[in-house]
């Protein structure tokens, strides 16, 4: 057979014989194809460390929501005689009830001053402190998503105006208004709370609608900032551009086709936002603007142990190594998540 010249533009037909059987085989990608959660959720079973997190959150709820039903003292329940006990210490009273063979459940935590149980008061402190954190950050998720999908959506002057107000509250020193707030609607939501219809004000606490209120007003914005450039982004796609031509409104572009593709940054932005808000709501309770007594918080717990450090450390360290122990899951599963559902990280 003659050797072709290189140099020639000649077509080799040896190139166009069809693919033999095997030759297809080897071609086949052997990876099974899988959906974007189940690849995530496999990429994020095998994070130990946000497994683990997740562990210790189920753990913590499972202690914070359950425990105290079953619990035999009350958080608001006050023992006459038993104060400022130490930790498994028992009363002179509870002492001859045990001595007279009656069973008795000891003090895991000790008791304050006012002869409360503390594990219980630890266990219902870190609810407030759960409840406040996954509240505020559903809140800031939904108005941020809406506010930051409108804003990449309609882009132009809509978006130029709506930014500059967020970069205008970006600017506002947050402890001084979360004070200033949390101060000035206390007044207003104790009167509302009297009128028929909104006495639920009075039961949750005009001290903890006010901190949801704050967190509303204020900490929406980075939120509003993310989905913006993932909006701007998803914007230009086929899909958009096909649905615009059915007749799709911009309404139903924005829930249905935009902020679905962003579920995966709304889930870790979210995720990584409780312990954020935990821990200025634990702060917020620190300074005595979080919930009203008896109703502990584990600020307030922390902040009520301060007096007594030296004598009863115990009672510091409890509220502040469950404020720990909240914050450092929550990042560590949030990081896990962002690891397993971040397009860009993937492996």
């Amino acid at each position: 057979m003659e050797k072709k010249n290189i140099l020639s533009f000649q077509l080799n037909v040896d190139d166009f014989v069809p693919a033999s059987s095997e030759e297809k085989q080897s071609l086949v990608v052997m990876r099974e194809s899988v959906s974007f959660w189940k690849d995530g959720m496999r990429r994020f079973k095998k994070n130990k460390i946000a497994m683990v997190s997740l562990l210790v959150v189920l753990v913590v709820m499972i202690f914070a929501f359950i425990v105290p039903m079953f619990y035999p003292y009350g958080y608001e329940q006050q023992m006459k005689g038993s104060e400022r006990l130490a930790p498994m210490e028992y009363s002179a009273d509870e002492q001859a009830r045990i001595d007279a063979g009656e069973d008795v459940f000891p003090h895991i935590l000790g008791t304050d001053q006012n002869g409360r149980d503390y594990a219980v008061r630890v266990m219902v402190g870190a609810r407030v402190s759960l409840t406040v954190g996954i509240v505020a950050s559903l809140l800031i998720l939904l108005i941020g998503s809406t506010y930051g999908a409108i804003a990449g959506y309609f882009g132009g002057m809509v978006d130029m105006v709506m930014m500059r107000i967020v970069d205008i509250l970006y600017t506002v020193p947050d402890v001084l208004i979360i004070i200033l707030l949390a101060t000035t609607l206390k007044f207003p939501l104790e009167v509302l709370a009297t009128y028929p219809g909104f006495s639920w004000i009075q039961k949750i606490g005009p001290n903890m609608v006010s901190m949801f209120l704050v967190f509303a007003l204020l900490y929406w914005v980075g939120m509003a900032r993310i989905v913006r450039g993932q909006i701007m982004v998803l914007k230009q796609n086929e899909y958009v551009t096909a649905a615009k031509a059915l007749g799709a409104n911009n309404g139903r572009i924005i829930k249905k086709h935009l902020l679905t593709n962003c579920i995966g940054t709304l889930i870790v932005t979210t995720t990584l936002q409780i312990p954020s808000s935990i821990f200025t709501e634990s702060f917020l309770s620190f300074l005595g603007l979080g919930v009203q007594a008896p109703m502990p918080s584990l600020g307030s717990l922390a902040s009520a142990a301060l007096n007594g450090l030296q004598t009863y450390p115990e009672k510091l360290f409890a509220p502040a190594f469950m404020i720990f122990v909240i914050i450092l899951s929550f990042n560590l599963l949030g990081d896990g998540l962002r690891d397993a559902f971040d397009p860009k990280l993937k492996n």
